[in-house]
């Protein structure tokens, strides 16, 4: 008879097991992206929103404004942040974001997007989750800020991390 219940306890606790065993979001957890943001980027950029800055397209006009060379668009490199929680919540809403833009972003520059969850709550049958976001390059911040998104659920779905 205890031979049957450790069993069938063993057995239990093995259910729903896989090789790669599912993560769950929790208050604390960081989860990241690299990103090099290239000519054709800014320039696909540019297109699609409209921005022609010569900030972005002209080393002189950036040089005369302060800068070393041609910058990256911000809210380009904040793209980052809906990127990195759609891929690990397929089907996320992002509700909300604030950014506070702190250094220029150069093209060729590898910058890593994190985003930070600080508050996860019920809501129906999904969650309302507030992420601390930030870009870096080379340990600096470039920008940050916070997101709110609605998640389908709490389970992180593993993705690479380029791209």
């Amino acid at each position: 008879m205890l031979t049957r219940n450790l069993v069938s306890a063993s057995l239990h606790s093995l259910r729903g097991f896989s090789s790669e065993a599912t993560r769950f979001l929790k208050t604390g957890d960081i989860l990241k992206r690299a990103r090099i943001f290239t000519s054709e980027d800014v320039l696909e950029y540019s297109k699609v929103s409209h921005d022609s800055n010569p900030l972005h397209f002209d080393s002189e006009s950036a040089r005369n404004a302060g800068f070393e060379d041609r910058v990256v668009h911000g809210m380009l490199v904040a793209a980052l942040f809906p990127k990195i929680i759609s891929s690990h919540f397929p089907g996320a809403i992002y509700v909300s974001q604030s950014l506070h833009f702190r250094l220029p972003v150069y093209i060729g520059e590898e910058i890593v997007g994190e985003v930070q969850a600080i508050n996860i709550r019920p809501q129906k049958n999904r969650y309302l989750a507030k992420f601390k976001t930030a870009c870096f390059k080379d340990g600096s911040v470039v920008i940050d800020g916070e997101a709110m998104a609605i998640l389908p659920s709490l389970a992180v779905e593993q993705t690479n991390t380029s791209g």
